[in-house]
């Protein structure tokens, strides 16, 4: 094998530039999706309590609408990105759901939210498979893991701004005043008005970062490519690397043996994290935290998830050397070590955001790769965008469920059998993640030995 010409000084500066302004990008599309998460319990609360008077069926209801119709543009959006490059839906998507979330602020009805998530789900897709594809071409093999390790951590660190950003402007504006009492009187609506606005013009700024730094690949500015041909020797889906492909071209990725397992597990991660990113903050106010300090203690379960994500990039380049199924076969050991800890330190709402912050470090690596590293590795550069897109749309269908599930057992069950519940099915799906993911280890090195055999 050659070795690689090092890059030169302007393929470096581009790169930065990518890589700075699809960070940023994805962290601004979490800026217009994650608000909604935090005002569950206050839309929850009722009418007389200055809150919208919704149960928890209907506020899962608005979630599972958003994740429906994001698990739908997955599939929309991984095809219109490797037809028409990254820069297409980065930019369009994002701009439509800063739009979703002005809506959003001004909301008063079910129905509005309803519908509006809806749509928003449906552009938001086009965040992942877009930042994705606009760095596959931008890193080499040798490094890649190690990069896109510490860039993976854009969702979460655009996660944890979303909490604590919009945790303290729902909670500072919705303080009208004490009653004759002396009790505190809340306006929920003004709060929640706030945190979507809020978070909604910091996207806004992020969206020009997009705009004038970001392009789809090194011949886009006039430099010479960054990825040579013989840096895609390990690829396990062989697919085509026209710049434009056929919708049967395109299918052919789907439909290949080892992308739909990559979305199986996936599925399970999502479930998890989404389970986790979603109804956490409820679980500890259930346990007796008020609602500011839900949402700053939910966050360890970020933090430390920024940590495993790139210590797995880390491991990935360093020890592993690519094999990218090893390692997250491993996690998933410790993933159900994780979730024992939940069950057995659960009571109380500290021990029980510290033990989800192990499984955060154990959830965001598999979480990362899967979607990311993974995705390059196996199909290449150029179609890192497609399968990207297919494995998240995939994936995408477990937070429908998750979402469904356990608004229906917290509105069904006692707190403390809700929680129970929910735990259980954490662990179990955390089991299923490990027998997905030793079915692809499998595959993985029955195509090695076969690469081998028509070698010699």
């Amino acid at each position: 094998m050659s070795l690689l010409a090092p890059l030169d000084p302007e393929q470096r500066a581009w790169r930065w530039r990518i890589l700075i302004s699809t960070y940023f990008a994805y962290a601004g599309f979490y800026l217009v999706r994650k608000v909604f998460n935090i005002c569950k319990s206050t839309l929850q609360k009722s009418v007389e309590d200055g809150g919208y008077g919704m149960s928890y069926t209907d506020v899962a209801d608005i979630g599972a609408a958003y994740l429906i119709f994001y698990m739908l543009g997955q599939f929309c959006c991984s095809f219109i990105g490797r037809k028409y490059g990254p820069r297409v839906i980065i930019l369009g998507g994002l701009a439509l759901s800063m739009a979703c979330n002005v809506v959003f602020g001004f909301a008063n009805s079910y129905t509005t939210f309803l519908v509006f998530m809806a749509f928003n789900g449906l552009v938001q897709a086009a965040g992942w498979p877009g930042v994705v594809g606009g760095v596959a071409e931008w890193l080499r093999k040798h490094d890649r893991g190690t990069i896109m390790g510490i860039w993976s951590t854009n969702y979460v660190v655009g996660n944890i701004i979303v909490k604590w950003l919009g945790g303290m402007l729902l909670l500072h504006y919705s303080k009208t005043g004490l009653d004759a009492n002396g009790a505190q009187l809340y306006d929920w609506h003004l709060g929640v008005r706030y945190a979507f606005l809020g978070c909604t013009l910091l996207a806004f700024a992020i969206w020009w970062l997009v705009y004038f730094w970001q392009r789809n690949r090194p011949e886009d500015v006039g430099l010479d490519p960054i990825v040579q041909p013989e840096d895609r020797e390990d690829e396990t889906v062989m697919a085509s690397n026209e710049e434009r492909v056929t919708f049967r071209e395109y299918l052919a990725l789907l439909f290949n043996p080892i992308v739909p397992i990559m979305g199986a597990c996936y599925f399970s991660i999502k479930f998890l994290r989404y389970a986790l990113d979603s109804w956490l903050p409820t679980f500890l106010s259930l346990q007796g935290m008020d609602v500011a300090s839900a949402s700053f203690y939910s966050s360890i379960f970020d933090w430390t998830g920024l940590v495993g994500a790139i210590v797995a990039g880390y491991a990935l380049d360093r020890w592993f050397k690519g094999r990218w199924d090893i390692l997250c076969w491993l996690l998933g050991f410790g993933l159900i070590a994780g979730y024992y800890a939940v069950m057995q330190f659960g009571a109380n709402p500290y021990l029980l955001a510290v033990s989800f912050g192990l499984v955060g470090f154990m959830l965001y690596g598999p979480d990362t790769l899967l979607c990311g590293a993974a995705a390059v590795i196996v199909a290449g550069e150029r179609n890192a965008v497609a399968v990207a897109g297919l494995v998240n749309g995939i994936g995408s269908i477990g937070p429908v469920v998750q979402e469904l599930l356990i608004g229906r057992l917290l509105d069904s069950d006692t707190t403390a059998g809700a929680l129970r519940s929910t735990n259980i099915l954490g662990l179990s799906m955390s089991v299923v993640y490990l027998v997905l993911m030793s079915i692809i280890v499998l595959q993985v090195m029955l195509r090695n030995r076969r690469n081998k055999t028509t070698q010699t």
